[in-house]
């Protein structure tokens, strides 16, 4: 039977704009008739993929998302002397190998047709693949064979293409299904996006007739407790990483940690909005998973919204559970409001 480990946090965050929309405000969505601020799930994964925490802890085992794969190809064979145009002939042919190459008759410059239209997923093994080749290529003066072409691997698949997928339209035999879903954040709350009107004053303008604001702008912000779901197949995570039963405890280990303490990058300057949740269960089991969101189909009122989203949630979970019955699913909690669980227990949860 297959193994999942549901993930479920609420984190406060007091005035943010984690994720903007094409106008720069904070991204909504209306649940339950409410206006609710919301996060996506693009914007959650990026933050921890990318995280100095995730590096650490799996560092050598951690993809590139990029388009410039035979950019970088192409540069590394110009700075060793081959001549441009065999360099972006042959940047181009092994930025095929992962996705649609770009062919402008009038590039901005001519590496830009080395590029991919696609921001392709690519794992350390075959980022070293590639390196390797276009050094063989510089050092022989030609053009790459067919059979040097075969970059795409398999047996050193990187975390988070294991964890997020890949998809390759034009290589499907190497894409990856996901083991990890992730849910779009959504406050538990009924929000209104306000704005913020603000100044900037330019220090070297001291005359009288010169006095008053440089620069005059608005920027959107909001509040509100988020729930968060995650949804892991460890079997698949298992069978993503070739059976690396210890690449899989560090990256669930890393990926709950990165879950409870990194937040979305957006506007962080700005609002310094970084917050670790205050509330946390893991599960796991053979059960069909399922998300826990109807407990704030009803916005949470009031002015102690993060107990009243606690009650909700565990006693939803503990309804559901009467109701349709099955094989009991293993849970642990982490409460910061009371200094209940730790991080360590959930974590040791988590990967085991």
């Amino acid at each position: 039977m297959t193994t999942f480990i549901q993930l479920h946090l609420l984190t406060a965050y007091p005035t943010a704009n984690l994720n903007r929309d094409d106008t720069g405000k904070p991204k909504t969505v209306t649940v339950g008739g409410a206006s609710r601020l919301r996060v996506s799930s693009q914007s959650l994964k990026r933050a921890w993929r990318t995280s100095s925490l995730f590096e650490e802890a799996l560092a050598g085992h951690i993809g590139t998302r990029t388009a410039r794969i035979g950019r970088e190809a192409a540069q590394m064979m110009v700075s060793n002397g081959v001549a441009e145009k065999n360099a972006v002939a042959w940047g181009a042919a092994i930025a095929d190998v992962f996705g649609t190459v770009k062919k402008e008759k009038e590039p901005k410059d001519a590496l830009q047709n080395t590029e991919t239209y696609e921001l392709v997923h690519i794992s350390p093994c075959e980022r070293s693949a590639v390196q390797a080749l276009a050094q063989r290529l510089s050092e022989e003066n030609r053009l790459p064979e067919k059979a040097e072409l075969e970059l795409l691997r398999q047996e050193a698949m990187a975390v988070d293409i294991a964890l997020f997928g890949r998809m390759l339209a034009s290589r499907p035999e190497h894409n990856v299904e996901a083991a990890c879903q992730v849910a779009h954040a959504f406050g538990v709350g009924e929000s209104i996006v306000e704005d913020d009107f603000f100044t900037a004053v330019d220090d070297l303008r001291k005359d009288a007739d010169a006095a008053g604001a440089g620069h005059l702008g608005e920027l959107g912000f909001g509040s509100a407790l988020f729930y968060t779901y995650i949804c892991i197949n460890r079997d698949l995570l298992l069978e993503n990483l070739n059976g690396n039963e210890v690449l899989v405890e560090k990256t669930l280990r890393a990926l709950g940690e990165c879950s409870l303490k990194i937040s979305p990058s957006g506007k962080q300057n700005s609002f310094a909005s970084r917050a670790w949740a205050s509330w946390a269960m893991a599960e796991k089991g053979s059960e069909q998973p399922r998300s826990l969101a109807a407990a704030f189909w009803q916005p949470v009122g009031g002015q102690d919204q993060l107990s009243e989203a606690v009650k909700r949630i565990t006693g939803l979970h503990d309804r559901m559970a009467a109701v349709y019955g099955g094989e009991k699913t293993a849970h642990v909690q982490l409460d910061a409001r009371l200094g209940q669980g730790s991080l360590s227990d959930m974590l040791d949860f988590i990967s085991a």
